[in-house]
């Protein structure tokens, strides 16, 4: 017998009880399926996590005072000032794409009729590409309105939509912060949403850190941002970093120089390990559906054993007997299969469809969804072929 007559065989069997077939090859379905699916959700979250850290800012090492340990006595001199982000920007020129600090302090404005805290933010015009910054209306901050100290300021859309009724109405108007006024000139949002875990919240105004430093007691920078131009000078930039700080400093100083690589590789790993666990509960899945293959297999078996009895009786090889049988097992795990890896696809595509969402489809996930398929066909058919291919003509001929 060669293989496109077991072929030929095989389909003639499996149309001759199609639901069974249907049934046997379901399993196989809702298993590959479950494998591209799987692989598919574990990719989409991690790249969605992913996306949502380094939206914080690209590349970036965020660097601030701790302590000046516990001997010393707390200097104002201890913080990071000005002039250590201008080091950084001197010094580190070749490796980073930029440097800015952040001054922190509040003040209190009349919104809907109530007086309330507002936080005031003074940045540079780095600050925007350091943080991924978004301008919604308007413009952002420039070199001139740090240099000439510009009574400036940009809204959160948030805050302009409570002063104003939309965020496209807030340029051009007038404010007025630590008893000056300021003009707005833009609104602005972060590029992902940080869960108020930034500097950045709900009530923030942004204004030049030259006119800010003239309202706070103390010049501190906290933090200082300093985005790298490659990942992999990140660490080094970072200890460079850390350096510069201290040898600026009086000894016993301490500062904190953290970047967010430590996250991304703990979000790649958990990615991993919950990938791993999703694709072993569908190979669960796939085996199921194997052990059903193999059982139906059995059944179709004991039920043809006449029809074996024959093929013997006329010349019919066991090794015939047993390629057929399994060429059956094989065709139903590989339609299943098949169908599995239309599903497994078609799903996430559909969805592109409707949702402005990208969605990763994985190849290997759907090279190693067949090649399972194939697998399970071949492993589970070999037991009830093997059994059919081993029948004794005489007995099974007299198989009622």
């Amino acid at each position: 017998m060669f293989l496109g007559e077991a072929l030929s065989f095989s389909v003639q069997a499996l149309r001759a009880n199609p639901i069974r077939s249907l049934l046997t090859g379901l399993g196989m379905v809702i298993g590959t399926a479950s494998v591209i699916l799987v692989v598919t959700i574990s990719l989409t979250s991690r790249d969605y996590i992913l996306q949502q850290v380094e939206g914080v800012g690209s590349n970036i090492i965020f660097a601030y005072y701790a302590s000046s340990g516990p001997s010393t006595a707390i200097a104002d001199a201890d913080y990071v000032k000005l002039r250590d982000v201008d080091a950084i920007r001197e010094e580190l020129a070749p490796d980073i794409v930029a440097a800015t600090g952040v001054m922190t302090n509040f003040d209190r404005m009349l919104i809907g009729g109530k007086e309330q805290d507002v936080k005031v933010i003074g940045t540079d015009a780095a600050y925007q590409s350091v943080r991924n910054i978004v301008s919604s209306a308007g413009r952002f901050l420039d070199d001139s309105d740090v240099a000439l100290r510009g009574h400036v300021a940009l809204l959160t859309d948030k805050l302009a939509e409570k002063l104003y009724g939309s965020k496209y109405s807030a340029p051009n108007q007038i404010i007025k912060l630590f008893g000056l006024q300021f003009t707005v000139i833009g609104t602005f949002h972060e590029k992902v949403e940080t869960f108020g875990q930034s500097e950045v919240e709900r009530d923030t105004i942004l204004i030049p850190i030259t006119v800010l430093k003239d309202f706070t007691a103390v010049e501190r920078i906290d933090p200082m941002y300093v985005q790298v131009r490659s990942p992999q000078e990140v660490d080094h930039v970072a200890a460079r970093v850390q350096e510069i700080l201290e040898s600026r400093h009086r000894p016993g100083a301490r500062y904190h120089v953290d970047t967010l690589t430590a996250i991304l590789d703990a979000v790649r790993n958990i990615s991993l390990i919950l990938s791993a666990v999703l694709v072993m509960v569908s190979a669960i899945t796939l085996i199921i559906s194997g052990i059903g293959i193999m059982n139906i297999m059995l059944v179709t078996v004991t039920e043809r054993t006449r029809e074996i009895g024959v093929r013997l009786a006329v010349g019919a090889s066991p090794k015939e007997i047993l390629l057929q049988f399994l060429t059956e097992a094989i065709m139903v795990s590989l339609a299943g299969g098949s169908i599995g890896i239309l599903l497994g696809v078609g799903l996430p595509l559909s969805v592109q469809l409707f949702a402005d969402v990208k969605i990763p489809i994985s190849p290997v996930a759907i090279a190693v969804a067949f090649g399972v398929s194939c697998m399970v066909g071949l492993v589970f058919g070999m037991l009830p072929a093997n059994r059919a291919a081993h029948l004794d003509p005489t007995e099974a001929l007299r198989y009622e």
